[in-house]
């Protein structure tokens, strides 16, 4: 049974009523962020029940030692830990004397949370009887500062209802945090000095090994019934926290306000030197705007990013609020604005998979940026991967490749692997691919070539030297294979010719061949200098091309489909649909072994291959390969539904797209997979996005044109969205009637829609 306590809203995420079971997952659906860093929901006040408190700071990591018990050559030295930062939210309330915890309170009524995604704030609203019987209502407002990156603030009101009180605000800053997820129960903060001048607070930290200098900073305004009063502050400080304590007598109904200021300066943007000039600059700019004047500058700049990113949809409330809470949480994740970040797959929600990098940012996050936001946004994650290079071939290097050949890691926060399962980090090689696959994605859409020669080449050619250095030739097959390997179907593990990672490997060859080509021919100077530095020859391009047209494709005569890897028939092949419903999910309730020997796909696989290279197979083939894979997955991962939702929709199922999308929309906030209070899935939510653009939508590029094959489930009565394409803002609407064209730009288009050629002129509507 999926959860559905969240409340159907267009613009919200809305929660009544008070469950102490549901708090973890509340934590994490109500998360907010702002690039810089971000916060699960936790509570102001003191809770005393089960939690997951979690702050966290972008960029800033713990390289927390392997712990495995066969140690293996090649095995990375750390898994990256998403750091629990200090904690600046917190405000321990008293009302006469007795501390206000819903964990203990005698009573908590009319409690109600809200996470307003179209102006990007949260807020709690409830009424408590507390021990001593003193009947309060509280309501609470916070987010994180767009505007000001490095800053957040809390409006936190209470009001006695029946009697007059003596109220207590405690706010604190508190550096004795831990991680909910670590190896070794380390300490990972080392606190360098706590400080306190009148009513502002410091605490000066750095993270161990990696010695990231961090100031996190406090201060408070008060007022009563909106008026603001100057209030003695009492200072207290341990040696790792700092608190300030402001007493006021409030009379029945009567309503005693404090608005905190808090957050974070980094030395990834600070002298370390300069800390905490740059906390107290930070704080006296946030206090002079005070809370309402920061709240109006959030509205505006969500205004502007909910302009372009925004999908409406007309007809069906829940898919509304899915897809806008999916764009709003990639939103609060990153927004392009630093060069050394990437999309963590939890974001600031959660501590789980660590590091800040994997895969699904190229296959499944830049065409959600890229069609969204500036195409510098998209260059700049590429620039990431072309930035982290030399240690990818280091990578490669530490598992015995040579001559430059790069093996991205599967997990990483400064270009080192840091992954220790070892079927994934030294089998699931694919995501080379992907990384290949983003560059050609990328020109494809913007028809900007320049980073090819300045950047993307050499790592193509890094690319293609893995993976031919990674095959063998097989004299028995006459053909190149690849043996031991995990494709994106984590549910097989050390098999032999997976489909889809020969396939991306035939491909980025023939890939870096072409490019090699074109930079020699359009782009003399780079070729050079290229050449020089990584030192191809024609004979290594020759074997290269060697590799590319002799790879070997399992293929089963008797279905007429490739295999998902050599061994993929001599399982006992049952179907989902005759999986007794009690054994779902599988990876919950089943062993690893019995996992490895079933038929069960975890997420599309050889259906990824048709996905990505769509271009290279015919409708006919991909019907084939969706009907016989499709009845084997179990979608346990969060990449899955996606995929299938933008393959139904090509072939016409719309009622089967429809349920893949709520699927993928609805993940964390119905918590199909049973796991959202360890956060949400950030990176999967950009297949949202697709499932709607590319698979409803029909986006594609054909023939350098932009082209649309517009559908609609039945039960909507219609959708639009909008695609900056090369510099120009394309509306699209489809309604049941028809399909509506806008183009906000200087130079008329054409596109394709249904396969015809149309031409779309600036600020006109056309309807097809």
């Amino acid at each position: 049974m999926n959860q559905d306590y969240i409340q159907p809203n267009e613009w919200s995420i809305l929660e009544e009523g008070f469950d102490a079971q549901k708090v973890k997952s509340s934590e994490s659906l109500f998360s907010i962020g702002n690039g810089a860093m971000g916060q699960r929901a936790n509570f102001e006040e003191q809770y005393t029940g089960s939690t997951f408190q979690g702050s966290y700071i972008a960029g800033v990591y713990y390289p927390d030692k392997t712990r495995v018990g066969w140690w293996k050559n090649g095995y990375p030295e750390y898994f990256a830990k998403v750091l629990n930062a200090p904690n600046w939210i917190g405000i321990n309330v008293l009302v006469n004397n007795e501390k206000l915890d819903l964990h203990t309170c005698k009573e908590v009524s009319k409690f109600k949370r809200e996470l307003n995604m179209k102006e990007g704030w949260l807020s709690r609203s409830f009424e408590a009887v507390l021990q001593n019987d003193v009947k309060i209502k509280v309501d609470t407002k916070r987010f994180l500062s767009l505007e000001l990156d490095e800053v957040g603030t809390i409006s936190y009101n209470v009001t006695p209802i029946n009697s007059d009180a003596k109220i207590t605000y405690t706010p604190y800053l508190d550096a004795g945090i831990t991680n909910e997820d670590t190896n070794w129960d380390d300490q990972f903060w080392d606190v360098l000095e706590v400080s306190q001048n009148n009513q502002q607070s410091f605490i000066e930290a750095r993270t161990m090994k990696t010695h990231f200098y961090t100031c996190t900073f406090m201060q408070s305004r008060l007022f009563v019934n909106g008026n603001e009063v100057s209030a003695d502050c009492e200072n207290a400080k341990t040696d790792k926290t700092a608190s300030c304590s402001y007493t006021q007598e409030i009379k029945q109904n009567e309503t005693y306000t404090i608005h905190k200021f808090g957050g974070y300066v980094v030395d990834r943007n600070h002298k370390k030197e300069a800390l905490l000039g740059a906390a107290r600059e930070a704080l006296d700019k946030a206090v002079s705007f005070g809370f309402d004047a920061l709240l109006e500058m959030q509205i505006q700049s969500w205004a502007q990013i909910w302009k372009m990113s925004d999908i409406t949809i007309e007809g069906d409330v829940k898919a509304q609020q899915g897809i806008r809470f999916n764009i709003f949480q990639l939103n609060q994740t990153y927004l392009g604005t630093d060069a050394s970040l990437n999309i963590g797959p939890k974001g600031f929600t959660g501590e789980k998979y660590g590091g800040s990098t994997y895969w699904d940012t190229e296959a499944y996050c830049i065409p959600f940026y890229m069609a969204t936001k500036d195409q510098s946004v998209a260059r700049t994650l590429l620039e990431y991967r072309y930035e982290h290079l030399e240690k990818a071939i280091e990578n490669a290097a530490k598992l015995g490749f040579k001559n430059g050949a790069a093996l991205y890691p599967m997990v990483t926060m400064n270009g080192e692997e840091c992954h220790n399962e070892w079927e994934i980090t030294f089998e699931e090689i694919h995501r080379n691919g992907a990384i290949a696959f983003a560059i050609f994605n990328y020109f494809r859409f913007t028809e900007d070539y320049s980073y090819i020669p300045e950047k993307g080449l050499e790592v193509l050619i890094g690319i293609a030297r893995f993976w031919h250095q990674r095959v063998n030739f097989s004299s028995d097959k006459e053909k190149f294979v690849m043996l031991g390997v995990t494709g994106p179907n984590e549910y097989e593990n050390n098999i032999n010719n997976n489909f889809y990672t020969n396939y991306i490997a035939k491909w980025c060859i023939e890939y870096a061949l072409e490019n090699i080509d074109i930079v020699k021919n359009d782009h003399i100077s780079d070729y050079i200098r290229i050449k020089e530095k990584v030192n191809i020859t024609d004979e290594e391009l020759a074997s290269w091309k060697n590799v590319a047209d002799n790879m070997y494709f399992p293929f089963s005569e008797k279905h007429n489909v490739y295999l998902q890897q050599d061994g993929f028939l001599d399982k006992e092949l049952i179907t989902v649909a005759d999986l007794d419903k009690s054994q779902r999910p599988i990876n919950q309730k089943w062993s690893w072994d019995r996992i490895l020997r079933s038929p069960y796909i975890k997420q599309a696989d050889t259906l990824q291959g048709f996905y990505m290279f769509e271009d290279q197979f015919s409708t006919e083939e991909l019907e084939r390969h969706f009907d016989f894979y499709e009845p084997f997955t179990v979608h346990e991962s969060s990449l899955s539904p996606c995929v299938h939702s933008i393959q139904a929709a090509k072939l016409g199922r719309m009622e089967q797209a429809y349920e893949f999308y709520l699927r993928t929309s609805r993940l964390d906030l119905d918590d199909y997979n049973h796991e959202v209070e360890e956060g949400l899935h950030i990176t999967s939510m950009a297949g949202t996005w697709m499932s709607i653009v590319e698979g409803f939508g029909g986006m594609r590029i054909v023939n350098n044109t932009l082209s649309f094959t517009p559908r609609i489930p039945d039960g909507w009565k219609s959708y639009s969205f909008k695609v900056n394409f090369r510099n120009q803002v394309i509306t699209v609407n489809v309604s049941q009637n028809g399909t509506s064209f806008e183009l906000n730009g200087k130079q008329e288009i054409n596109i394709l829609v249904n396969g015809e050629k149309v031409v779309v002129s600036p600020n006109s509507l056309l309807t097809v």
